[in-house]
């Protein structure tokens, strides 16, 4: 059995585009959700604006393989003058612990 994959995705906008990001974000979200692997793809507000990408893949080869897709590529370009610092993404493996539904994602 393979390991799930975890993946934060830190969206900082530039200023006054915060929504402008939120739109942008959209279609990538709707393409991603059809993508093999995809378990969880979210977006969610910071409290200091920025947009939060939270993510599951099921597998290691299927986030690689959505890292490098068309979605991947269309939402990059729909980000473009967009943001005031690149996106930070952190892959994180899960380590369970409690309850199995609520010790992991």
């Amino acid at each position: 059995m393979s390991t799930p994959v975890v993946v934060t995705a830190y969206f900082h906008p530039a200023s006054g585009q915060h929504d402008q990001v939120v739109e942008a974000l959209g279609p990538a979200i709707a393409a991603v959700h059809e993508e093999p692997g995809c378990e969880l793809y979210a977006i969610h507000d910071a409290p200091d604006g920025t947009i939060v990408m939270l993510e599951k893949w099921t597998t290691v080869r299927e986030l690689d393989e959505h890292g490098s897709g068309e979605a991947v590529r269309a939402l990059n370009a729909s980000l473009e003058g967009l943001l005031a610092s690149p996106t930070e993404v952190t892959r994180l493996v899960p380590l369970p612990a409690g309850t199995e539904k609520q010790g992991q994602l």
